[in-house]
This record gives structure tokens, C-alpha cells and sequence, in this order.
């Protein structure tokens, strides 16, 4: 990154404290070599990510909560359990903006 260039042009290239898009993916997959982790991570973060999007189905269906609350808690139950395979931490305790990364970690895999 060039040092005279302004936050707005870092921004606008899509970098954040010096890390683009890449970078944090590949800072991601790093701390997600495991193979339990990967498949754990492959599995619970569709599942959480379907969470939040049957969240808003809960307003037009009584009743529905049972299903994206069980898919969160699971889908986050899988995280955990990877990272116990992993021995490491997940990301998101050094930098909450990995929450923000696995979606994109998980599509990058599907790519392949």
C-alpha cells in the first residue's frame, strides 16, 4: 500500500487496518488447517448464516423460532468443536471482524 494514500482510497480498494478481502480469508484458512475444523466449518457456517436469514420468517410464522435457533446453536456447536480439534482459538477472539470473514472463507472453498 502506498503511504501517501488516503483512507479513503485504502477503503475504497476494500482495506481494513492494512488487511484487503484476500488477506483476511487467507488469515482465516490459516487458523483453519485441521481437517475436522475445515469440515466442521463447512457444515456450521451455511447453517448459521441460513439462521439469520429464517430469522425474519419468525415475524409471518407463530412458531417457527425451533428452526433458526437450532440451526444457530448447532451451527455454532460445530465451530467450537473444530476449533477443539484446531487447539486454537477462533479468529473472531483477536478480531470480532472474523465473524464477518467465514462466510466468504466457506464460498472460497466452494470455488475450488
Amino acid at each position: 500500500m502506498n503511504p501517501e494514500s488516503s483512507d479513503s482510497e485504502a477503503a475504497d480498494r476494500g482495506i481494513v487496518n492494512g488487511l484487503e478481502g484476500d488477506d483476511w480469508v487467507e488469515r482465516y484458512a490459516r487458523s483453519h488447517q485441521h481437517a475436522m475444523n475445515r469440515a466442521c466449518h463447512m457444515v456450521g457456517i451455511p447453517m448459521i448464516a441460513l439462521s439469520v436469514l429464517l430469522a425474519g420468517v419468525l415475524f409471518f410464522i407463530p412458531g417457527f423460532w425451533p428452526v433458526p435457533v437450532s440451526l444457530f446453536l448447532v451451527g455454532w456447536m460445530l465451530q467450537f468443536i473444530g476449533h477443539a480439534f484446531e487447539g486454537k482459538p477462533p479468529e473472531f477472539f483477536q478480531d470480532w471482524r472474523f465473524l464477518f470473514v467465514g462466510l466468504r472463507w466457506w464460498f472460497s472453498k466452494l470455488r475450488r
